[in-house]
């Protein structure tokens, strides 16, 4: 059964109307991608540095308050029971891969950008998690988890905002009046997600003065 989306005020069959390739998503997921995948591979040779030698002080040891040790030796840190930054080393590589694939032309169905999308919200639950274990258990801001942080979050507002605009989720249409809310204050979402990760971390470590002590 062929869908019919309203263009004009007319109901005309999708598959009339031409694919454009979402170039700036591609382009997006590609960039904070490596962002990423870089931030989760530094991570891990520091780990490995610690490992070889209990005394090498990593690199991302600023000050007592911006410091990736504690959060690397704790076990929130090995959570699997293996380093976390090897799960970012590997997760990473999918945007990546998905951006390269659409500037090459790819189209990719429903279903796979549904599971994309899944990814998305298990990364960002995790994070969620893993900053209130820095902020509140550790009482440290791991700069290469900050990283992490500040691209998982539009990442996952991105793709979510791009998903509902093409209708995969459920409700085509019912997705569709939902995007043209959401997709508009993609970026809104994102400064207001990291306002809230910096109120916390100001409210419980003073963050912000500390930060401007370590420089």
């Amino acid at each position: 059964m062929l869908a019919y989306p309203l263009c004009n005020n007319a109901l005309v069959p999708a598959e009339t109307i031409p694919y454009r390739r979402p170039i700036g998503l591609a382009v997006f997921l590609i960039v904070a991608g490596v962002i990423g995948w870089y931030s989760a591979f530094d991570l891990t040779l520091e780990r490995i540095q610690t490992l070889i030698n209990p005394d090498y002080a990593p690199s991302c040891n600023i000050s007592p308050l911006v410091t990736c040790g504690p959060n690397m030796a704790s076990q929130q840190g090995s959570i699997f029971g293996f380093p976390n930054p090897i799960i970012g080393v590997a997760a990473f590589v999918a945007p990546i891969v998905v951006g390269v694939a659409i500037l090459a032309g790819a189209r990719f169905a429903k279903w796979f950008w549904v599971l994309f999308n899944l990814g998305f919200v298990g990364a960002l639950v995790f994070i969620i998690w893993l900053i209130g274990q820095s902020i509140f258990v550790l009482g440290t801001l791991c700069p290469y988890c900050m990283l992490v942080w500040s691209v998982v979050i539009p990442l996952f507002w991105y793709v979510t905002a791009y998903n509902l605009k093409q209708g995969h989720f459920g409700n085509g249409k019912r997705s569709r009046e939902v995007a043209a809310l959401v997709y508009p204050w993609v970026w809104t979402l994102v400064l207001l997600s990291y306002l809230v990760i910096v109120v916390i971390a100001q409210l419980r470590l003073d963050a912000i003065t500390a930060i401007f002590q370590s420089l």
